[in-house]
């Protein structure tokens, strides 16, 4: 089963003159349900109607059934995610994944999935990346960080049911945010041993974000997992987050490790 938005993208390259083998090949959709959907387009209503009951929706709310990978996927979406709502009602939970990392884009794909396995997952392909795609009415319930303008310009804050998560699976969250907003790279120095001046290089993760409060949240889980860190400036502000000392890259490889 597709989503709507699936369908109307699918509907919408048809329309541009491309040919049902070729829009079939690009989306990855036979070319038999694009014929169908051409002849029976779904209502809005009907796809939303489709979806599973929100956790946060409840009577009682609750929390997603695989806490584990809310936690990643939460650092995900506050590193490189976005919610945009759609005229039917729903709203679409968009990661953006480099295409250097395939893996990165599987794993964000199955955290969705574990979610919400009630919403379809698609991948959006965009220049040099991909657009890990999920339409469904509840995204917003599930990261009220949601709102207005850039994650930068508002307050960024966990709900108290979400710092439990995070407090349950803190490395989870730390990847996400690795994986999205930062890396494991080499750096290097020289010293001078013995009057020779040798070259030596050094495993360092960064986390570089422009929102105070989303550094933040990475730091102060780095502080709860005992994980030394260091603030780094760039003109003459905060911007990113390097953790270099040997013990603390070491207990990073052991949990979160490089993209891949």
């Amino acid at each position: 089963m597709y989503d709507l938005h699936t369908r109307e993208q699918a509907l919408t390259l048809v329309a541009q003159g491309h040919s049902l083998n070729s829009v079939s090949l690009r989306t990855g959709i036979s070319r038999s349900a694009i014929r169908e959907w051409q002849t029976r387009p779904e209502s809005p209503k009907r796809v939303l109607g489709q979806a599973g009951p929100c956790p946060r929706c409840l009577p009682a709310p609750g929390v997603p059934a695989d806490t584990a990978s809310y936690s990643y996927l939460l650092g995900l979406y506050l590193g490189d995610g976005c919610i945009s709502s759609h005229r039917s009602g729903g709203y679409y939970l968009r990661i953006a994944c480099a295409d250097a990392w395939p893996g990165l884009i599987d794993l964000c794909k199955n955290a969705i999935t574990a979610v919400r396995p009630e919403d379809s997952v698609y991948v959006l392909q965009r220049e040099g990346c991909v657009m890990v795609t999920s339409y469904g009415r509840h995204w917003p319930c599930l990261f009220p960080q949601h709102g207005p303008g850039k994650k930068h310009t508002r307050r960024i804050a966990l709900e108290p049911w979400q710092q439990t998560i995070v407090d349950e699976h803190p490395w989870e969250f730390v990847r996400g945010l690795i994986h999205s907003d930062g890396c494991r790279n080499m750096n290097w120095t020289t010293r001078v041993v013995g009057g020779e001046r040798k070259r030596y290089e050094y495993p360092r993760y960064w986390f570089t974000n422009v929102s105070d409060d989303i550094r933040r949240l990475y730091t102060d889980t780095l502080d709860r997992l005992g994980v030394e860190w260091k603030d780094c400036t760039r003109h003459g502000r905060p911007y990113n987050v390097s953790v270099a000392r040997r013990a603390s890259v070491a207990l990073m490889d052991a949990h979160v490790g490089p993209k891949y």
